[in-house]
């Protein structure tokens, strides 16, 4: 049998490819709505950070997050991805 293969995802802070498992998805519906999507497999416009707090200040430095949805981000997601990623360590 083959092996299944990884499906592998570009972290927005350091642009490296890493498993779509090891990463943060931030997600901008239809509404405009940014929320993080622990499931992975909510509508909208995707974007994933590594799970290391160095790849989100990067991402934050360099707006990246507003370049991949093209609008303003607010604070409060920042905190809710520095959160996420505190959590899983």
């Amino acid at each position: 049998m083959p092996e299944k293969r990884v499906p592998m995802r570009k972290c927005v802070g350091c642009g490296e490819m890493i498993g779509k498992k090891g990463a943060v998805r931030v997600v901008r519906d239809k509404d405009g709505v940014i929320s993080t999507d622990p499931t992975g497999k909510k509508a909208g416009r995707g974007a994933y950070i590594c799970k290391d707090l160095n790849c989100l200040e990067l991402a934050v430095k360099g707006k990246k997050l507003e370049r991949s949805f093209k609008c303003q981000i607010p604070a409060g997601i920042y905190e809710t991805i520095k959160r996420e990623l505190t959590e899983d360590k």
